[in-house]
C-alpha cells in the first residue's frame, strides 16, 4: 500500500529527529530474509537500544539530508534497513554484525559514523569499540595504575624487611 503524503512525512519526520540524535548509523541490503528473520533482528535492536527502520530510499535522503549522517545519501540504493545507534557508537553495528553471521541475506551496504561513510568492511572495526561502562572501566584502570604501583613501591621495603627477620627465624629454628 502506498504512502500518502502526510505519512511520508511523519516517516521522514521520525528518521530525521532519530538520526539528528544518532551516534552511528548502518544501512543493509535485507533481500531474501524471512520475516521471522526480519522480526528476531528487530527485537534483538530493541534490547539494545538501535532503532531500525526498513524506509523507502527517496525519504530516507530526505531524512539524512542536514544530519551528520547526510554522506549517506549517495548509498542509499536497493532494499535497506536503517539501524541508527542511540546509546554508543557500535550498537547498532554489534547487532547487525552479529545477526549477519547467522544470516547471510542480510549484507551490510556502508556504515557511517561522525559525518563520513565508511564501507562495509568496517562494521567489524566499529562492532568492536566498546561500550561506555567498558570505556570507563579502561580508564578506571588506566588512572589506577601508576597509583597502585606507587603504593607498592611505598610497601616494599617493610615487606622486605618482613621477609628477611622471617628467614632469620627459620633459619635459626632450623639450626
Amino acid at each position: 500500500m502506498a504512502l500518502r503524503l502526510d505519512d511520508k512525512k511523519a516517516v521522514v519526520a521520525e528518521v530525521a529527529a532519530v538520526a539528528a540524535q544518532a551516534h552511528s548509523a548502518v544501512a543493509a541490503e535485507y533481500r531474501g530474509l524471512s520475516v521471522s528473520a526480519l522480526t528476531q533482528l528487530r527485537k534483538e535492536a530493541r534490547e539494545s537500544g538501535v532503532y531500525l527502520r526498513v524506509v523507502k530510499n527517496t525519504l530516507a535522503r530526505k531524512a539524512v539530508e542536514g544530519t551528520s549522517f547526510s554522506c549517506m545519501q549517495d548509498g542509499l540504493v536497493g532494499p535497506l534497513i536503517l539501524a541508527f545507534s542511540l546509546e554508543d557508537p557500535g550498537s547498532a553495528a554489534r547487532v547487525v554484525s552479529a545477526f549477519a553471521k547467522t544470516n547471510d541475506k542480510l549484507v551490510v551496504k556502508l556504515v557511517a559514523v561522525g559525518g563520513k561513510q565508511y564501507g562495509p568492511s568496517e562494521l567489524e572495526r566499529l562492532a568492536s569499540l566498546p561500550n561506555r561502562e567498558q570505556a570507563l572501566s579502561m580508564l578506571m584502570g588506566t588512572m589506577k595504575a601508576p597509583i597502585e604501583k606507587f603504593v607498592r613501591t611505598l610497601a616494599e621495603p617493610h615487606a622486605k624487611f618482613v621477609r628477611t627477620v622471617a628467614a632469620v627465624r627459620d633459619q635459626k629454628q632450623a639450626a
